[in-house]
């Protein structure tokens, strides 16, 4: 099963090469043995890590040196479509018993 990888915003045009579907975001599926993290993502479609505002693996935030394997789900946000992310831990230990 390929890495499932989405290139947002100007990182579409660095996926051109690799991929003629001309949606929002570039959706690319790379089967590729060489590629162990999202680093090696970005190597093989020549983006440096300043490029990337947010990285995002099976919709958790990470960062580039995230272990992939088959069947993940890598999506790459540039700097200028910086995001406002905030992760939202649920610890039902701090919940009042009686509710």
């Amino acid at each position: 099963m390929p890495i499932k990888v989405k290139l947002y915003g100007d990182l579409r045009e660095k996926a051109s090469k690799h991929n003629s579907n001309a949606g929002a975001p570039s959706t690319l599926n790379l089967e590729d043995n060489e590629i162990k993290f999202v680093f090696d993502i970005l190597k093989k479609f020549n983006i440096e890590e300043t490029e990337i505002s947010h990285i995002f693996v099976n919709h958790k935030y990470s960062e580039p040196r995230k272990e992939v394997k088959d069947g993940d789900r890598v999506g790459l946000f540039p700097k200028n479509m910086g995001l406002i992310f905030v992760e939202i831990i649920q610890n039902n230990s701090n919940l009042d018993s009686k509710y």
